[in-house]
């Protein structure tokens, strides 16, 4: 991780094909195209690599979770169920709608902790949405039974786990809806881009129509389209669609080496005995993008932290004190910041955060370190890497 690390002739052949065209548009201008449709064809690659029955490509993973819970009718005043960790087009995608972000505390999972979804379901909860953070995901056997018995949708975020795995089936398929995010920095990249998946006909029909001002898309004359119902663009475009058809193709080749490294690097931290290593739910398997640990306590963590810096070792996270992905720096939320109003009712739904107890997941995030896997290191590189590692550590103990 990233993608963008490894750039190279599949993804010249396909931009090169609608540089050829130039029709940049995913819709429309059939006779310029040279046949080729790269959207469509990334959606077909998707759908047959996700086990899905239906994709819908389009401009972000914020756009996905957008679209997602548009297309299952989540709107105004309905509640959503999200983690304390994450990004924040989490509660972002929810405001966008109207509808109410509670955030819920998560475990040693660093998802969310199934026991803190079931406590905060009200007569308003609608969705239960885990974000498979870096690279691993939530206990989805436990998610998806609670969801079952209070006919709940289970939306899955896995912006950050594409190619990861839960009981031999893709991240992003088991629940009603799964979002993928393509942007720079994710294993694999359109550039910006995202996508929805679903098995669920209406909810696609939704998907692809809202995305794209509620045309109907029905014929091959975009003046002819019916508008079922209003919309908004969230378009893909040709150029960055035929990136991600290219990146998509070599998911397997990408996720290879991310093992390959985070191999070396655990292995190598396994010396460490005060150090454990993120809990993995039964029958899954991670996308390897991140390695996370936890050290004995929040001080030794900050040590750890400047050391491994001190030594060179970059692309090492605290998420803890991080501005994007955890509730404590997420002013914006809880002090309602926004260019425009947010509707009255939104704002009298919402939790006083400033007063919220999340001491379950500042147990876990405050201990945690989060080190990117990159793809384009050499296997000496990172065994030099573990070696820099290991020393730092052991140094803040």
């Amino acid at each position: 991780m990233p993608g963008f690390e490894l750039f190279g002739d599949k993804e010249r052949k396909e931009v090169q094909d609608v540089m050829d065209s130039g029709v940049l548009m995913r819709y429309g201008f059939d006779a310029m195209r040279n046949g080729h449709w790269k959207a469509k064809e990334l959606e077909t690659a998707l759908e047959e690599r996700m086990q899905s029955k239906y994709a819908h490509a389009i401009s972000s993973g914020t756009a996905a979770l957008t679209v997602a819970l548009a297309s299952a009718g989540i709107g105004a005043g309905d509640e959503v169920i999200m983690p304390t960790f994450t990004f924040v087009a989490s509660f972002e995608s929810i405001l966008a709608l109207g509808a109410v972000p509670v955030l819920v505390d998560i475990d040693d999972t660093l998802t969310l902790k199934p026991e803190a979804v079931e406590k905060a379901i009200t007569s308003k909860t609608k969705v239960v949405m885990p974000v498979h953070m870096c690279g691993s995901m939530a206990n989805l056997d436990a998610l998806k039974a609670i969801c079952d018995n209070h006919d709940l949708l289970l939306l899955e975020d896995a912006c950050q786990a594409i190619g990861g795995t839960y009981d031999g089936k893709p991240l992003g398929s088991i629940g009603d809806l799964g979002c993928f995010s393509f942007d720079y920095v994710k294993t694999i990249t359109c550039g910006e881009g995202g996508a929805v998946i679903t098995k669920n006909e209406s909810y696609y029909q939704n998907a692809h129509k809202y995305s794209d001002h509620g045309h109907d898309h029905i014929g091959n004359n975009r003046g002819a389209e019916d508008h079922p119902f209003l919309g908004y663009n969230f378009r893909i475009s040709e150029m960055n669609a035929a990136v991600g058809v290219a990146q998509l193709s070599r998911l397997d080749e990408f996720i290879a080496i991310q093992k390959r490294n985070y191999t070396i690097l655990r292995e190598a931290l396994s010396s460490i005995p005060e150090l454990v290593f993120r809990t993995v739910p039964d029958g899954g398997e991670e996308n390897y993008s991140f390695l996370n640990f936890f050290l004995p306590s929040e001080d030794i963590a900050q040590k750890a932290h400047q050391a491994l810096t001190d030594h060179g070792v970059d692309g090492c996270f605290y998420w803890y004190n991080n501005n994007w992905h955890y509730y404590k720096k997420w002013e914006h939320l809880t002090e309602m910041k926004s260019l425009g109003n947010l509707p009255k009712d939104v704002k009298e739904s919402l939790p006083d955060y400033s007063k919220a107890d999340f001491s379950e997941s500042d147990k876990w995030m405050s201990r945690n370190i989060s080190c990117l896997i990159k793809l384009g290191w050499s296997e000496e590189e990172v065994t030099v890497r573990a070696d820099k590692m290991v020393e730092a550590i052991k140094a803040s103990l």
